[in-house]
Parts: structure tokens; sequence; C-alpha cells
């Protein structure tokens, strides 16, 4: 049985080999989706992307004109380092999730694929509940991991990393619920054989 790696080392090897300019191409389309549900009726915003790996997101919505502040956050040194030599516009800061507080709160926080790498996920939509984001604020993620989405369930052993919770929708759904977010919705796009899509969650906080 392979030593199985911490996601931060795994993510970081990922800079090293080229492997995170694929992070966009693969997880652009439900991005997209997860980007037009949260701000097509937004004059203005600012915006955290949790886990935002090359800084490929926070570049994109930096350039929305309504976007007032784009910060992203990531536990790899070297997704951060990367992020910040391609953008010298936009915020990046390398830290643990479940320890950092923006000086501000924002309106939205995004994250994809990032929540089941932590031991604790509740923990952390919770600490994004209650430092992050401020009233009327919305929190969404991307995940494909989950006990719906059979054919992820390998990613584990396939990939070598040692944390990875797996959920099913409804228990991420109560995630939110227990964090006090309203309004909590839940939704897969991209489905396609053998492949039952990227689950979004979403909630308020009111």
């Amino acid at each position: 049985m392979k030593l199985k790696k911490s996601p931060i080392d795994v993510f970081d090897n990922w800079v090293k080999i080229g492997k995170d300019d694929g992070l966009e191409k693969n997880h652009a389309s439900a991005v997209g989706k997860m980007v037009e549900y949260s701000i097509s009726s937004l004059d203005q915003f600012s915006f955290i992307d949790a886990g935002c790996g090359n800084g490929w997101l926070v570049r994109n919505m930096s350039n929305d004109s309504r976007c007032i502040k784009s910060i992203g956050i990531d536990g790899s040194k070297r997704m951060i380092e990367k992020a910040k030599k391609l953008d010298k516009k936009n915020e990046y800061v390398c830290s643990d999730l479940l320890d950092w507080k923006p000086s501000e709160k924002v309106d939205l926080v995004m994250s994809m694929e990032v929540l089941y790498y932590f031991e604790n996920p509740k923990k952390l939509i919770h600490h994004i509940y209650e430092n992050w984001i401020t009233k009327n604020s919305r929190l969404i993620i991307g995940i494909d991991y989950y006990k719906e989405n059979v054919n992820s369930h390998s990613w584990p052993e396939d990939t070598g990393i040692s944390i990875m919770r797996l959920f099913s929708e409804n228990e991420w759904k109560q995630m939110f619920l227990n964090s006090n977010f309203k309004n909590v919705y839940s939704w897969k796009v991209n489905q396609k054989k053998d492949w039952e899509g990227t689950l979004i969650v979403t909630g308020e906080k009111l």
C-alpha cells in the first residue's frame, strides 16, 4: 500500500509538474454556472475564493466591473506563489483556511473542489459563516467527490491523498443548515453517463 500524502503536499507538487493548469479547464464549466447563479442579481460585490489554487477564478472575477475586491486563499505555498506571479492586482493569502479571517467581510465566498479535503468540513463552513461573510451574503461550493457520484469513490487511492471526506448531498446541505445558513439549495450540473455531475450547494447569511 502506497503512503498517502496530505492534500497540501499533493497540490504543491501539482504546481511543480504543471498539473495545476488543468484546474481551470476541468472546472470552468461548473464554476461558470456557480458564478452566474451567484452574481446575476448583484450590483457590486466583494469575493473570496476558498482554496484558490493558482488564482484563475480570482483573476476572472476581478475582471467583472461589479467586483470591488477579489481575494484568493490557499494552503499550498506553491499555488499562492504562482498566483502572485500571474496577478499583481488582487490579494492572495497562503494560510490554513480554518485559521484565517479577512480584514473585511465579503459578499460572496466560492469554493470548488476544496471542502472535502478538510477533516471536518462543517467546522470550515461555520468559520466562513461567522468570520468571512457579511449580512445578505452567500457561500457556494462545488464538489465532484460525494456519495451519489460513485465513480469518484476511488479518488483517495487514485490520487494518494490522505484526507478526502465522503458525504451525501443531504449531508452537505445539513452542514450549511447547522451553520445557520438560510435558503440552502443544492443541484447538479454537467451530468453524463456514469458521472453524477458536479454537486453545487449554496446558502445565504441573512
